[in-house]
């Protein structure tokens, strides 16, 4: 899920959708309007789950999309490789979602984990 809001309202450290990718705000600059036009900003940003940097240019009153990025806790059932069946401590539904490789010590069965989702994506926090 995703809201609508003005590129002037943005601040560093919040979310914002680049390239249909939920991405995390790493700096804003903005420049003084100028004899023909309006302030534009610069939006620099790291995707949530993919790690890659992107980068707009637009009017600071243009409207963009801001992604809803929750953190849930599951439960881990099952480890195979990679990856992990995980089920939500609210609804219960189950899932499966990838181990980074930084986090494989702290992933165990029947231990409760935090995670982040957003977009339909899911990432162990």
């Amino acid at each position: 899920m995703k809201e609508q809001t003005e590129i002037g309202k943005l601040k560093e450290g919040r979310y914002i959708v680049i390239e249909e990718e939920p991405c995390r705000i790493l700096g804003i600059a903005t420049s003084k309007p100028g004899k023909h036009g309006a302030a534009k900003s610069r939006i620099d940003a790291v995707g949530i789950f993919d790690g890659v940097k992107r980068s707009i240019v637009q009017p600071v009153s243009a409207k963009v999309y801001v992604p809803i990025v929750e953190r849930k806790s599951g439960q881990v059932i099952t480890i195979s490789g990679t990856t992990a069946q995980m089920m939500d401590m609210k609804d219960y539904t189950t899932f499966e979602i990838p181990i980074p490789e930084d986090k494989t010590a702290m992933v165990e069965v029947g231990k409760e984990i935090t995670y982040i989702e957003s977009m339909g994506k899911r990432k162990i926090d």
